[in-house]
């Protein structure tokens, strides 16, 4: 028996891939294209694993997911491959249209032609999980009640409605087709790995090494916030009960705004790794000017996965936070890995032209 994880040297994948490997014998092949955010680092604890088979390639490529499927057999594909920073969506949406759409398409279609040649108990027993974001049902007011799996798609960022053309693709090769399909709808993760262009790890980042912690607007956009392990052990519970062709909604039940965690943060590390000058960590806040078709506040009701498969976070946000924070203390030469040219000049790019 073996799993296909794409996307898995990325942040979430990666957490997974981990996850997997440290709970299960069962092998994972990972392919990743290892753009920017994907990084061999997150799983250099598994060389020499022979459980982990690491392929470099894209899910564009139907040739190369063609032939690993025919050499691997795999029972499950779960598709954490895609782009997914709002930010850059708005500077260059076309990568995000390739990947998240093409690549879809292409995945899908090879999977289709496998699951097709599977012999009728294997072909009963396969699943492909595909792994989304809350993002798609675009944004509510405060006093809305929470996205619900039947939440209309309202996707208002070229990222999200490349994701939201994704989630509609793997619902029509269900429906059309009948390959077992299951699609996750998780909210804000946080967590060990986060690629530092996001907003906890930036601040972290940025806060340590002395820089403005750059806040957009006036920083009450509201996400809800899930600690990417307890991500992890929700998509494990769903490839194994979750049933076929449904969407579950995974969250935190952590609804906050972002000024809020952004001083959460500088007083964890006013705790845990003082200023030389005896300052607060808060000092370095700056308000910027607000991205474009800045969403307002999500929020996931995730009563569906409790319900029907017993799933429920075993991380409280302040727990959650607090490992977050240790662990780049903790990784500092990791932090120093990532932060090449390119993500130097992403940040010059993204914030150097926002007013405070």
């Amino acid at each position: 028996m073996t799993i296909l994880v794409t996307g898995g040297a990325g942040f979430i994948g990666a957490n997974f891939v981990l996850d997997w490997l440290a709970t299960s014998d069962e092998p994972v092949v990972n392919l990743d294209k290892l753009t920017y955010a994907g990084n061999l680092q997150n799983l250099s604890s598994l060389e020499g694993d022979k459980r982990h088979i690491f392929v470099h390639g894209d899910i564009g490529d139907s040739q190369l997911v063609q032939r690993l499927l025919r050499e691997h057999q795999p029972r499950a594909i779960l598709n954490f491959a895609a782009e997914s920073h709002v930010d850059r969506s708005i500077h260059g949406p076309e990568d995000f249209i390739e990947t998240n759409i093409v690549g879809t398409f292409r995945l899908l279609e090879a999977v289709r032609g496998y699951w097709k040649g599977l012999d009728e108990s294997a072909r009963q027993a396969f699943r492909f999980l595909h792994v989304s974001t809350d993002e798609v049902y675009g944004s509510l007011v405060a006093d809305e009640p929470a996205f619900a799996e039947t939440h209309q798609y309202q996707p208002n960022s070229p990222y999200s409605a490349t994701k939201a053309a994704s989630d509609h693709l793997v619902r029509s090769y269900h429906h059309t087709y009948g390959l077992p399909v299951l699609t996750t709808n998780c909210s804000n993760n946080y967590g060990p790995y986060h690629f530092p262009e996001k907003l906890i790890p930036l601040m972290i980042v940025n806060a340590l090494a002395g820089k403005p912690l750059p806040i957009y607007g006036d920083g009450q956009q509201i996400r809800d916030w899930l600690y990417v392990k307890d991500h992890c052990s929700a998509i494990r519970r769903v490839l194994e009960a979750g049933l076929v062709g449904e969407v579950y909604n995974v969250g935190g039940w952590n609804e906050k705004p972002n000024v809020e965690i952004v001083q959460r943060i500088c007083a964890l590390l006013d705790e845990m790794r003082p200023r030389a000058d005896g300052k607060p960590y808060t000092d370095q806040i700056t308000y910027v000017t607000d991205r474009p078709g800045h969403d307002r506040r999500y929020a996931i009701d995730a009563r569906k996965l409790e319900r029907e498969l017993g799933w429920t976070p075993a991380e409280t946000f302040e727990s959650g936070i607090r490992k977050t924070v240790q662990w780049y203390l903790d990784n500092w030469q990791w932090v120093e890995g990532v932060q090449s040219g390119s993500y130097r000049e992403w940040l010059d790019k993204n914030y150097s032209g926002r007013t405070a």
